[in-house]
């Protein structure tokens, strides 16, 4: 139990691999996910490292995956995923599934590349039968034309006006398609280029057509232009080309058409038949490839990842040892050796891995376990900072705390309910949930969150139940303390009082109006009906967030208390922690104090007289205690606070200035020792090195960092020291009184929500009813 609330103990080790048996090794211990490679080659370029080229191998493979992902979604094909993760694949493994990968996407390009261009020449069959069609459309329409269609603007172009065939022989003609939307600016600039010497025929296509390259359905226009004159069609020709408009030909006789329209339908008939088969084929590439997807994006990225871990190794002389510094947890030392001698077996080496212990100057690293239950807490712990090696871990103290201010903002045993169920749902269907495998973020935030939102929901319905409140509605379950009836028994309500005012007021002093014990769990339902409800929630809510706060803050403080201990850090009891206690308790304990003292203290005969917290706890930092009109809460109040504002002023300059001076002192002492150790002809002594050393390693055995980096033993710097020390006591300063406003935002953000649904409720009864009155009006 131990590692749950302090983080376990690490170990440096040095690990000898033979050649052959490195990757299988490596490969074990990837899958056990316990060890922390250190990269032994930080000064070598990631481009000149020894498996260099399996980790482009890697990335190709990985290339190759994603192109094929890319094609299974256009295609809408869902990749098979199995219950289990793959074994790791053998090196010579690795050469099969290049082989199998590059000749399917060999052949998915290729049958791409068809698909592409039979989808080319069937759009452009099919603009050119529209064409075809709209063409003789065109040239029909021209033999029923009214005899003053042609004004003088067209007479000078078509002065011969007979039959179309006649007109053709003596005018060009070109035909076309463009898109719909280029065909305003396009008839727009034809008329401007040529100054008015064409005659430009268009209509709309039925249907639209499909583009090969986007696979957008796109709407085209058909176009015919008639000129005259070499000048004319090159000036048309161009301008088409501008547009990007496509140009086809188109025979002049109607008979030509139509035997070129027979030809077109064969076409895309046989073209279809093509087709189909290229997509049937592509189509069994892609199930081919979607039946072991899954399990090749695995593969590749443990094969990535085993080989990156070896560019982290060193290799010995005689290339045949690879040398590897790994970080492991003390407690599972003889699982990484069963995985180590696992991946010996496997490799069909007869060499076994060697460990030897390393004795460093190096901070382990931070390492904390976690289950399926735990791990969504410690996310939140480590959202905000990872601890120092062997600090004490606050997620199990989250996994309370979190959940229990959440409900104290939240309040509400409705909304829990429902919480609790959205929960209870995501636990109860975890492993066929987790076998779908979501890759939706929003999902997978979630459902890792699902024992935390379990438990918000039953704290929330806990708060709920007693602030009574259920989508701000009360409960009257055990029946309410207070009485209206005997208001009326003692004559001081009648109808006349009831008649003159719409508010009345319960006196608890009158006999049988309050029954003297209070309602057995949560706010006496009467408070619903009240007034006054929201002035009352507002001062209990307020009152009990600074209190859990502080609460809180004082704990967290406590918690550090534990660390000194362990790492023997008694210098930081006397000069950190005990200033700490004394400025928290001192000013926000107090306030805490004044706070259950109000509540204990003044009843419903004297609650009238109860003085302002919030008036002493301000008059304390200034001093001023010549305010009559509030009276004191105790005897020597005034002693009790000048003392504690005291005494909270002098725990300022005892966390700043005292241990700075201190560590400076026994800096100085250790160099005094050394030097007078030292003896003048010789080398330095044994002392003087082990001292320095046997410091420095208390030093990393105390966890100062959390990374495994190197920790450089550096010359004691008084100025940084002192910097370090002055930014720690404004920052806890500062923290505290900040820190408390935060915690009233349970107070507010409780107060929002528990007035959003009656505000709702109020808005929707105001609408209701101006909306029968309309109707009624009506």
């Amino acid at each position: 139990m131990a590692s749950v609330f302090r983080s376990e103990e690490m170990s440096l080790m040095q690990l000898f691999l033979q050649v052959e048996a490195a990757y299988c090794c490596v490969a074990e211990l990837g899958d056990l996910g316990l060890v922390q490679f250190r990269d032994l080659n930080a000064n070598v370029s990631s481009f000149q490292r020894k498996f260099v080229n399996e980790v482009r191998r890697c990335e190709s493979l990985e290339r190759i995956l994603r192109f094929l992902e890319n094609e299974m979604e256009d295609a809408v094909e869902m990749i098979v995923k199995l219950e289990k993760y793959p074994e790791t694949p053998l090196p010579r493994e690795m050469i099969d599934m290049e082989t199998v990968l590059e000749k399917l996407e060999a052949e998915l390009l290729e049958a791409n590349q068809n698909q592409q261009t039979l989808k080319q020449n069937f759009l452009e069959l099919m603009e050119l039968k529209h064409l075809l069609k709209k063409t003789q459309d065109f040239f029909e329409a021209e033999t029923n034309l009214p005899d003053d269609f042609f004004s003088e603007d067209t007479s000078g172009l078509l002065e011969l006006r007979t039959t179309p065939s006649a007109a053709a022989a003596k005018l060009g003609f070109t035909a076309g398609v463009i898109k719909r939307e280029r065909m305003i600016p396009f008839e727009r600039l034809l008329w401007r280029a040529c100054r008015g010497n064409i005659y430009l025929r268009y209509t709309e296509m039925d249907t639209p057509l499909e583009d090969p390259v986007t696979r957008e359905e796109v709407k085209k226009n058909v176009f015919i232009i008639f000129y005259q004159g070499e000048q004319l069609k090159q000036k048309i020709k161009k301008i088409c080309d501008g547009f990007r408009a496509t140009v086809y030909p188109c025979p002049e006789s109607a008979t030509e058409r139509r035997e070129m329209l027979d030809g077109v339908n064969t076409r895309i008939e046989d073209l279809n038949t093509v087709i189909t088969q290229t997509e049937s084929h592509r189509q069994r590439l892609l199930h081919e490839a979607a039946a072991n997807m899954w399990s090749w994006e695995i593969k590749v990225k443990k094969i990535k990842a085993i080989y990156h871990i070896l560019n982290c190794c060193n290799i010995d002389v005689t290339q045949q040892c690879v040398i590897a510094e790994i970080w492991f947890p003390v407690a599972d030392a003889g699982r990484i050796k069963r995985a180590l001698h696992q991946g010996m077996e496997r490799s069909g080496s007869t060499i076994t891995p060697i460990l030897t212990t390393i004795h460093t100057r190096m901070a382990p690293p931070t390492f904390n376990r976690t289950n399926k239950f735990t791990a969504g807490f410690q996310n939140i712990v480590d959202a905000y900072g990872v601890g120092n090696y062997r600090e004490m871990n606050p997620a199990p103290y989250t996994i309370i705390t979190f959940p229990f201010l959440f409900a104290v903002m939240f309040g509400d045993c409705g909304h829990g309910a429902v919480m609790l169920g959205f929960a209870l749902w995501m636990v109860i269907n975890e492993e066929s949930l987790l076998a779908q495998k979501s890759t939706n973020e929003i999902w997978n935030t979630f459902f890792s969150g699902r024992y935390l939102i379990l438990l918000m929901g039953i704290f929330s319905m806990y708060t709920g139940f007693i602030y009574n409140d259920c989508f701000s509605k009360s409960f009257n379950i055990f029946g309410s303390s207070w009485h209206v009836i005997p208001m009326f028994k003692n004559n001081t309500w009648n109808k006349e009082v009831l008649l003159d005012n719409t508010v009345l007021q319960l006196d608890p002093a009158v006999p049988g109006v309050y029954s003297g014990n209070p309602y057995p769990f949560g706010i006496d339902p009467i408070w619903n009906i009240a007034s006054n409800k929201l002035t009352f929630l507002n001062s209990y809510k307020m009152k009990m967030s600074v209190v859990i706060g502080i609460v809180h803050m004082i704990f967290g403080v406590i918690l550090s208390l534990f660390n000194h201990i362990y790492f023997k850090k008694y210098i930081n009891i006397i000069l950190q922690f005990i200033p700490e206690m004394i400025f928290i308790i001192s000013l926000f304990g107090y306030l805490v104090f004044m706070i259950i003292f109000k509540w204990c203290h003044f009843d419903v005969h004297s609650s009238q007289s109860a003085p302002s917290i919030l008036i002493h706890f301000i008059n304390m930092f200034l001093f001023n205690y010549s305010d009559a009109s509030n009276a004191p809460l105790y005897l020597h109040q005034k002693e009790v606070q000048s003392f504690l504002v005291i005494f909270a002023l002098i725990a300022v300059p005892w966390m700043l200035l005292i241990k700075p001076f201190i560590l400076r002192a026994n800096h100085q002492k250790a160099q005094r020792m050394i030097q007078s150790q030292a003896h003048p002809g010789n080398t330095v002594g044994e002392n003087e090195v082990n001292a320095p050393e046997t410091n420095h390693t208390k030093k990393a055995s105390q966890g100062d960092h959390s990374g495994g980096h190197e920790d450089d033993e550096e010359e004691f710097n008084f100025g940084d020291t002192f910097v370090h020390q002055a930014i720690h006591t404004i920052e806890y300063c500062l923290g505290c009184i900040s820190n408390t406003a935060s915690y009233l935002r349970l107070w507010a953000l409780s107060l929002a929500h528990a007035r959003v649904v009656p505000v709702l409720k109020s808005w929707a009864h105001t609408e209701r009813t101006k909306q029968n009155g309309g109707d009624t009006m009506d």
